[in-house]
């Protein structure tokens, strides 16, 4: 394999040694096989330009959306060839001219799609978020994508009083283990529903929340579960005939939100919810909400979820850290259903 070559060394980068090889993982094309298309390449990173600075990655995590998108089926798909990885966090290693901070040895946050699934990259210094020292970078890397959707779902949408309850699908993924935290965190009670009775062990709930197993008299076992307790959201991950026994399982006037279709069909929900039970469907996109939200917004956000992990009550569950060397077998990990938990790439 060809020994990359690199340029000038820059301002805060050592001056003794040459600087390490450097990969990333691309891919040129797109398929149902989302390992077959992805490699993992040397590459050149030129010196950090104006207001850049090099970071060294640390972490970054393998999304459902990351796996879609080189299948070809997320909404939307960079041109190609692209470099995987949505978010992740880095080390700041080297300074380009001009900037002074982030310092070199700053753990940051990047923004969200810079290609994370990278050795090292260059990154505008503003763009990046300087994170607390001394805290797990893996469960770091994944503050934004899954943590953030469920708190906002949680708190944007309906106005939830304390000893309410939320029922969500989906509730042994990702986002739903932060949703129960972020909901208990705030005197919420939580009905988990899962697709499959094994799915019930994979269930890390605080007490006082309900596992349930879906199935056509979800809204009856909801019901005696809660001592019939007026349920106004509902977060729908999997779509299908899912998003009707949520509704179903809701008060009049509550509101779905779908922000997935894990079972690949599209989300249904009967007239008689919309018309006799005046039911409401909304969606939830995080990469819109972050288009459209202000800086300050975002950093609120941000904040709350980092002091989460740093004091130990935010935290996912992890199935694997696998080397970017193997980002094929990272993948194919990834796209099973039977993981159990994220798979975070590391250098």
């Amino acid at each position: 394999m060809r020994t990359p070559r690199f340029g000038r060394f820059v301002r805060g980068a050592p001056s003794l040694h040459p600087p390490p090889p450097m990969y990333r993982a691309v891919y040129a094309t797109r398929g149902p096989v989302p390992q077959d298309h992805i490699a993992c390449v040397p590459f050149e990173l030129p010196p950090p330009a104006d207001g850049e600075v090099r970071l060294e990655m640390l972490a970054a995590p393998i999304h459902p959306s990351d796996v879609l998108t080189i299948t070809g089926h997320y909404g939307i798909l960079p041109p190609l060839p692209a470099i995987g990885g949505n978010e992740g966090v880095g080390r700041v290693v080297a300074l380009g001219p001009g900037v002074t901070h982030p310092a070199v040895g700053t753990v940051v946050f990047l923004p969200l799609g810079a290609g994370t699934w990278s050795s090292h990259l260059n990154a505008t210094a503003r763009d990046l978020v300087p994170l607390p020292a001394g805290i797990d970078p893996v469960q770091l890397s994944m503050v934004a994508v899954n943590p953030a959707t469920a708190l906002l779902m949680l708190t944007d949408i309906v106005a939830l009083d304390a000893g309410e309850w939320v029922i969500q699908n989906a509730a042994n993924s990702a986002v739903g283990g932060y949703l129960t935290q972020l909901a208990h965190g705030r005197g919420l009670r939580t009905v988990n529903v899962v697709r499959r009775e094994a799915a019930l062990e994979e269930l890390e709930l605080p007490e006082g929340s309900v596992a349930l197993v879906d199935g056509p008299d979800l809204a009856q076992r909801v019901a005696q579960a809660t001592s019939g307790a007026r349920i106004r959201l509902g977060i729908d991950a999997v779509g299908g005939g899912a998003t009707e026994r949520l509704a179903q399982s809701l008060a009049t006037h509550g509101t779905v939100v779908v922000y997935g279709a894990m079972s690949g069909e599209a989300a249904k929900i009967s007239p008689a919810s919309c018309i006799f039970r005046d039911i409401t469907v909304k969606g939830f996109w995080l990469a819109r909400w972050f288009r459209e939200a202000p800086q300050a917004a975002q950093q609120q956000v941000i904040g709350e979820l980092v002091r989460g992990i740093a004091t130990g009550t935010l935290k996912a569950r992890v199935a694997a850290t696998i080397p970017l060397a193997r980002i094929k077998d990272a993948i194919a990990m990834a796209a099973s259903t039977a993981r159990g938990g994220k798979v975070v790439v590391v250098p």
